[in-house]
């Protein structure tokens, strides 16, 4: 099972096992974000509001790094863009200890999402450069792996740094292994020597309209609910942990551990038995945004032996709907991947701002039990959605491919 599990990513090139490396580098690296959060409210003594606008500042930079990444790509090419943005993030996250007042850390976490989130567009040029069409959801799938694999890691090393020496060190750490990373890149991956590998029929395509695309317009809409709900557990439940049960940093990230190991041992499997059996991905999609919801509604009983199923549904909710969203938009994106994919990676860096923000108010002045009612709530709507949106499909007559493997995270995320 194991053998059959790694065939899927025989014969890449060099170049996509060395992206691959240096991506589980930096995600095993980046370990302050899980814990973020608990370091303003529990360290810098900020309020949830407080708290809900730095994560703003957030997701603003977040889109801020992507827009810039899809311009500076097109003009000075994706190699300087990665090796810039990892370089200089790094030298920010170890900066970033010395922001202790509001004011100071809303201004850096902006520069250091906006420096940073030009990886992730540029990583994707990379990946699309560098391999053949027929073997881009492969090598998309096999990056996602090293992503997971990383968070499976990152959390709990994080936790283990902070009860032992503290939050300040986890900021070096997540420096220097931004670093380590692109000298990694730098040493095995020289931009002169980069394929291109670039069929005929890739520059022959027919000009859409984004925002004239409804179907593809209200898919960003349930991609939208979909990173809302996601992103709580790296914004709100880390502090509910704390509140609600007194549990160590150690003790959240194992949780969030669990979310990275799952992913990592059944995506692949889940994605392929959905393509295989030719399963309507709006079906899936749309259980994957119940999972979502339930989990939610768990974190009403208080009880802490919850908090694991609620991690079950969660991690089972995005395998459910984060494949195949990436699917469909490349499907949809009459080979202007770079546009449509841009504003799919938006979608998810509005839904930090919304999520983050949103849930700090909620807890602020109704509570914690309040903040998941909603985004059960929020679920059931993404639900009712993609049945809308299945039904325009139906109507238009566009047959949705099956999914072979195509993930976001980030992450998110």
């Amino acid at each position: 099972m194991i053998k059959k599990y790694f065939e899927n990513f025989n014969d890449f090139p060099r170049e996509i096992w060395i992206l691959t490396l240096i991506t589980f580098i930096n995600r095993a690296g980046t370990m302050v974000i899980p814990f973020l959060s608990k370091y303003m409210k529990e360290d810098l003594k900020f309020s949830y509001s407080q708290i809900g606008w730095v994560m703003v500042f957030f997701g603003i930079g977040s889109m801020i790094g992507t827009w810039l990444s899809g311009k500076l790509s097109d003009k000075i090419g994706f190699y300087k863009v990665m090796v810039f943005s990892l370089f200089a993030s790094g030298i920010v996250f170890i900066l970033l200890q010395y922001a202790t007042t509001f004011e100071q850390l809303c201004v850096g976490i902006l520069v250091l999402t906006s420096i940073a989130d030009m990886f992730r567009p540029a990583m994707l040029v990379c990946l699309k450069t560098v391999t053949k069409k027929e073997d881009r959801a492969r090598a998309y799938s096999l990056t996602r792996a090293a992503i997971n694999l990383g968070f499976l890691f990152g959390p709990v090393l994080g936790g283990l740094i902070i009860m032992q020496m503290g939050y300040e060190y986890i900021f070096y750490v997540d420096g220097i292994t931004c670093i380590l990373a692109i000298i990694v890149f730098v040493i095995f991956v020289k931009e002169k020597k980069m394929p291109i590998l670039i069929s005929k029929q890739e520059k022959e395509f027919k000009k859409v309209s984004v925002v004239k695309d409804r179907p593809f317009m209200l898919h960003l809409g349930i991609c939208l609910i979909t990173g809302i709900l996601f992103f709580q557990i790296f914004t709100t439940l880390p502090l509910y942990h704390k509140v609600r049960f007194n549990m160590t940093e150690f003790d959240s990230g194992l949780l969030l551990s669990l979310n990275g190991l799952l992913i990592l041992l059944f995506e692949l499997p889940i994605v392929n038995y959905v393509g295989k059996n030719k399963i309507n991905n709006h079906k899936v999609i749309s259980l994957g945004l119940l999972f979502m919801a339930l989990s939610f509604v768990l974190l009403l009983l208080p009880f802490e032996a919850v908090l694991v199923p609620m991690m079950l549904f969660m991690t089972c909710g995005v395998m459910l709907t984060f494949p195949f969203a990436n699917s469909f938009a490349m499907d949809r994106s009459h080979k202007q991947e770079g546009k449509y994919m841009a504003a799919f990676t938006m979608s998810y860096s509005f839904a930090h701002i919304l999520s983050a923000k949103t849930g700090m108010e909620i807890i602020q002045h109704l509570g914690y039990d309040s903040n998941w009612l909603f985004m059960a709530g929020l679920g059931i709507i993404g639900t009712l959605l993609v049945f809308r949106l299945s039904k325009m499909i139906e109507k238009e007559g566009f047959a949705m491919v099956s999914v072979e493997v195509n993930s976001n995270n980030r992450s998110v995320s």
